[in-house]
């Protein structure tokens, strides 16, 4: 049972994890693989809607994918583009990144290899990891301008949609504790982060949702 303390300080979480940017045509989007399908849509949707002429998905597999995607996060995203009528030339796959930050320096490559000039990404996600994606494409990826986005749905919605709360609040607070740590060893631009968000942060560990968090010293 989740308590409302709980649920609230998820919220915040949720509300501060996103950069609310306006997407806007850019020279490619890179949808970053994870367990949720729904990131290959939303950037089929912002493809169709003229906003890149060029998807790159990007991923292998994790724990959490590794039964879910065992083709890789990548591929299936690919699958999904190509179901959804995206032509196959519109998609690059890239499948050997485990992390956000191989994501981007891997994608990065790939378009290198390909020749293709970019001056801005539309950088898709999850809903409760713009930021951090958005943060460590900055620090990676410095020369390029970066339009987060992601599907728009509220916390609830969302968790409906996994059918799973743990998984989603533990995911939160894996998030979250990555923009507290990981500027300090460069694999992220450093964000203000009011005091509020940490505290929620805080009692959310507390409460024990810190399967996704990385042991430190």
């Amino acid at each position: 049972m989740i308590s409302a303390q709980a649920w609230s300080d998820a919220q915040r979480l949720w509300d501060f994890q996103q950069m609310h940017h306006e997407p806007r045509p850019c020279s490619v989007g890179i949808g970053l693989g994870s367990h949720d399908l729904g990131v290959a849509d939303v950037t089929v949707d912002l493809y169709r809607r003229g906003m890149v002429p060029l998807i790159v998905f990007t991923g292998a597999t994790s724990r959490t994918t590794r039964e879910r995607m065992p083709r890789g996060e990548a591929e299936h995203y690919r699958e999904r583009a190509l179901e959804l009528g995206v032509p196959t030339n519109a998609v690059l796959v890239e499948p050997k990144a485990r992390n956000t930050g191989e994501n981007i320096s891997f994608s990065r490559s790939l378009l290198v290899e390909r020749g293709v000039d970019v001056l801005s990404v539309l950088l898709v996600s999850k809903p409760y990891e713009e930021r951090r994606a958005y943060a460590t494409a900055r620090k990676l990826w410095p020369q390029v301008e970066v339009v987060s986005a992601s599907a728009p749905m509220t916390l609830a919605e969302y968790v409906d949609s996994m059918q799973d709360t743990r998984l989603v609040l533990d995911m939160l607070v894996g998030a979250q504790q990555r923009l507290l740590i990981y500027p300090e060893q460069g694999f992220m631009i450093r964000q203000e982060i009011p005091e509020p968000v940490t505290a929620a942060y805080e009692r959310l560990c507390s409460e024990g949702f810190t399967s996704r968090l990385i042991p430190t010293p």
